[in-house]
């Protein structure tokens, strides 16, 4: 049986939480544009399913993809520790996995770039051998064959420490307590970073405490000067002297630094958090947000490496303003051009309930037309910044236009829309709608362009 929309909406709400696996680090240059891929090739059933056994083939992929969300500690709504457990649900499993709405990682897989950094994506393989599995009756196997349980994080350390270790700076907000209902909230403190000399960051990472992560719908962060006076735009960033520290929303863990490249953390600056609350029912007392930081050796320097930016590229020209009418639709479209080479680190679109698809492409200076990224069925609850891989990334000459499109449904069509009787129209509330993307560009000039694509032609 398909949920209802207000199910698949609460599901969403629930599920958004905190992020399910760690981040991995980007290394070295990468290529240019990222042709169109081809579609995945869809692997031969085999004809007898029964010979494909829980301890011996599912387990293992459950282990790796579902069991940190589902289990005990974890968000997800049900438990996927032992065959019984995925015995009973299994036909959802096969309904899930079939549409690619868990492991939940909005992401085409026939269109655009493809290779990506810490990808949740089930192979074709692991899809059709949990379908076999299933339609072959779900028997057990031989318990001798199941692999040993692993180790399961704790909820309240750091994801990327597993990768990194224990940050080497940790910034935290002033607290704030959220109420148990109401409307949304934003809650932006400036706190002093205790950085004494410029650094170059290599990871970030955003942690909302264990009881603000099911409320804290964003958390986007700046440096400004420490003798400034509080920036009134968090999100946009704007004022002299602001640095873009990270962004974080539900579903995400942290963001990656090429080993080329430079985000840079200034010296005495503050922190700016600009945090939304979405009240869920429970008061949470003196809740505090944390943002950990991993920085490149100090002979990392602004100096010595390209700099990396992390902005919010809008997806409407003009205004930024639109209404979508009750059981209605929209499509909007930016575009914005780079006057020096640049290349593309990662993609993470942004938008609320209504969205339900967004796509990045780019036009080149010879009048070339490429589709990097696509997400076909986003998901309110996830929001991933897409890290290209090594050999991925694009790498776009000076006057290339990046082109970003967003498709809005207000029907009943949309199974996260909570009400499709409504007028929805920009805003930061998780009921209005917003049109942009994140997204992290090394910034480069002709020298180091030319440079990047001799190393890439060599590899």
């Amino acid at each position: 049986m398909q949920p209802s929309r207000t199910q698949r909406w609460r599901l969403s709400l629930a599920l958004s939480c905190v992020a399910a696996v760690a981040v991995t680090a980007v290394r070295g240059v990468t290529p240019a544009v990222g042709a169109v891929q081809e579609p995945p090739t869809v692997l031969h059933r085999v004809t007898d399913t029964s010979a494909v056994s829980f301890s011996r083939d599912v387990a293992p992929i459950i282990q790796k993809n579902c069991q940190l969300c589902h289990s005990p500690s974890g968000i997800g709504p049900m438990p996927l520790l032992t065959y019984e457990h995925a015995r009973r649900d299994g036909p959802l499993i096969k309904q899930m996995v079939q549409s690619r709405e868990m492991p939940p990682y909005q992401y085409d897989t026939h269109i655009g770039i493809q290779d990506l950094q810490h990808d949740w994506r089930l192979s074709e393989q692991d899809i059709a051998t949990l379908v076999q599995w299933v339609d072959g009756g779900m028997p057990e196997g031989d318990p001798a064959d199941m692999p040993p349980a692993p180790k399961l994080p704790n909820p309240a350390e750091y994801r990327m420490a597993a990768e990194y270790g224990p940050p080497d700076l940790i910034i935290k907000s002033a607290k704030y307590t959220v109420p148990a209902s109401g409307q949304d909230r934003w809650w932006r403190p400036s706190v002093p970073s205790g950085i004494t000399t410029d650094r170059c960051i290599k990871a970030v990472e955003t942690k909302p405490s264990i009881a603000g992560r099911s409320v804290t719908h964003h958390a986007n962060s700046i440096f400004v000067p420490a003798s400034s006076e509080r920036e009134p735009d968090a999100v946009g960033g704007g004022g002299p002297g602001s640095v873009r520290l990270s962004e974080y929303a539900l579903g995400k863990i942290g963001e990656v630094v090429p080993a080329d490249a430079c985000r840079i953390a200034p010296a005495g600056s503050n922190v700016l958090f600009d945090i939304h609350y979405f009240p869920n029912g429970t008061q949470i007392v003196d809740d505090q947000l944390e943002i950990g930081i991993w920085f490149h050796g100090r002979e990392v320097t602004p100096e010595t490496h390209y700099r990396q930016t992390l902005s919010l590229y809008a997806l409407q020209s003009g205004s930024g303003d639109f209404e979508i009418e009750p059981h209605g639709t929209l499509v909007t479209q930016g575009f914005h051009r780079f006057n020096n080479p640049v290349r593309i680190d990662s993609w993470q679109p942004h938008g609320h309930l209504r969205l339900v698809a967004k796509r990045l492409e780019v036009l080149l200076p010879n009048g070339r037309r490429e589709t990097l990224s696509m997400v076909s069925n986003w998901n309110p609850g996830w929001h991933h910044s897409h890290v290209y891989a090594e050999n991925a990334a694009p790498l776009l000459p000076a006057g290339s236009v990046i082109i970003n499109t967003a498709w809005y449904d207000n029907t009943e069509k949309n199974f996260y829309n909570p009400d499709p009787d409504q007028w929805v129209g920009v805003g930061d509330r998780t009921t209005d709608e917003m049109s942009h993307a994140w997204i992290a560009v090394t910034q480069l000039d002709e020298a180091a362009y030319q440079r990047l694509l001799a190393q890439r032609a060599k590899k």
